[in-house]
């Protein structure tokens, strides 16, 4: 089911001021290569030098702004290309005046565009779509040239930390970071009733897999 557009976009995205940096809209695929480039100094994005922490598909913003709120030491870049679903992200962090995070409503794929050199220990990969069918193995979030677009963001010994509720999509992600040379930890096949659960930050999507009964998959990636 479609989402529906959200009436007064343009005015709304208007009033979010600085919390949304970038809007890559219909025609960034008809400009040049250098009109694509649009680097930012994250140090003067957030008027500090604390560590920066990105996630990638935020959706709501639930995770990101339970972070953000545990770690007011730490610099958060929230990534979703859906409009519809940031402006509500974006709304929030205006209305509860939340100052560590900022967004990009841009494709992953396009990240080299934003993140020219590498800056961030930590990226967050939620829940993200598993496309189960073979033909559509390459839009995968842990698909390997997305992996290298990480390698790129990530600095050295950085971390990729996957939650899904996919096993197949899981055990991909699995041979994917393998292939890439990451090395992996924490890996759980049902982090709720794991270990690593006690500093577990639950998502809107993984609450509604949970109460289904259905087991949560983790890891953490980490770059060589």
């Amino acid at each position: 089911m479609r989402m529906r557009r959200k009436r007064h976009m343009s005015e709304r995205l208007e009033k979010i001021g600085d919390r949304l940096l970038l809007v890559e809209g219909a025609n960034f695929y008809d400009r040049s290569e250098e009109e694509k480039f649009h680097p930012f100094c994250w140090a003067e994005v957030f008027g500090n030098e604390n560590p920066v922490e990105v996630e990638i598909g935020c959706g709501k913003g639930q995770f990101i702004f339970e972070k953000a709120k545990r770690h007011p030491e730490v610099n958060f870049v929230a990534v979703e290309v859906i409009s519809n679903v940031l402006l509500t992200a974006c709304e929030r962090a205006v209305k509860e005046d939340v100052k560590n995070v900022k967004f990009l409503n841009c494709n992953a794929y396009n990240l080299p565009y934003y993140f020219t050199y590498p800056v961030a220990r930590k990226i967050y990969l939620n829940f993200s779509t598993p496309y189960p069918q073979k033909s559509y193995a390459g839009k995968r979030l842990t698909n390997p040239k997305y992996i290298k677009i990480y390698s790129g963001i990530l600095l050295d010994g950085g971390e990729i930390s996957q939650k899904t509720d996919s096993r197949p999509l899981f055990e991909y992600s699995i041979e994917s970071f393998s292939s890439c040379g990451y090395r992996l930890k924490n890996i759980s096949l049902d982090l709720h009733n794991s270990f690593f659960a006690a500093d577990n930050i639950v998502t809107e999507y993984e609450k509604n897999f949970a109460e289904k009964g259905m087991p949560i998959y983790s890891l953490t990636a980490v770059k060589p």
